[in-house]
């Protein structure tokens, strides 16, 4: 399985241009991510950014089963050094990048970008530019091999978000997926139409 796999990773992906990260930020800028609940941070915030479950599940549920998936680009891209550290590679290190929103009766709730490193990717075979429209994570979520890490949390830099959502402020969490060699790490982001159906769900429980 791995060859044929390979083998098609080689061929259509690395056939697409390689392109540098533009959000890149300057390293006093670019944020601490945080392994405990920030001060500042409300209960139903913590309860969705500590979330140990699957939140396309979640998100499935909140949104009465409209829950949908919108890539918005996926390529080889030069990682950012926050990301390279996270996966424990060089700076500068070429990975796969698929970012989309998650949304629920179609308005993006979520942002989310998941990367890991070229090497890793091409030797497990894990075809992340045939999802499409699925969810990672719930493919994550339903491999057993996958063990996942501790969940990090930050105001994720508006500069790093799409420019239809740039905004500042914005509460986003990371984790870390690993399987022997390959590690993916998937940072989702809480944009602000969440919150309202959130908080309506938790007070009619």
């Amino acid at each position: 399985m791995q060859a044929p796999m390979h083998a098609k990773l080689a061929g259509s992906l690395a056939c697409r241009q390689l392109l540098t990260v533009t959000h890149h930020l300057p390293c006093d800028t670019a944020p601490a991510w945080l392994a405990q609940a920030p001060a500042d941070a409300t209960a139903l915030t913590c309860d969705w950014l500590f979330d140990q479950g699957s939140l396309t599940r979640r998100l499935t549920r909140l949104s009465h089963d409209h829950f949908s998936v919108t890539p918005l680009h996926e390529q080889w891209q030069v990682l950012r050094a926050d990301e390279c550290q996270a996966l424990g590679l060089a700076d500068g290190s070429t990975g796969w990048v698929r970012e989309v929103y998650l949304r629920g009766q179609g308005t993006p709730w979520v942002f989310a970008r998941s990367v890991a490193g070229r090497q890793a990717l091409e030797a497990d075979g894990l075809a992340l530019e045939a999802l499409g429209t699925r969810s990672l994570g719930e493919l994550l979520f339903t491999t057993p091999a996958f063990a996942r890490q501790p969940i990090e949390v930050c105001r994720y830099p508006a500069a790093w978000l799409p420019a239809d959502q740039s905004r500042e402020g914005l509460w986003g969490r990371r984790s870390r997926f690993d399987r022997g060699d390959l590690r993916v790490l998937v940072a989702e982001v809480f944009l602000p139409s969440l919150w309202p159906v959130a908080q309506l769900d938790a007070e009619n429980p």
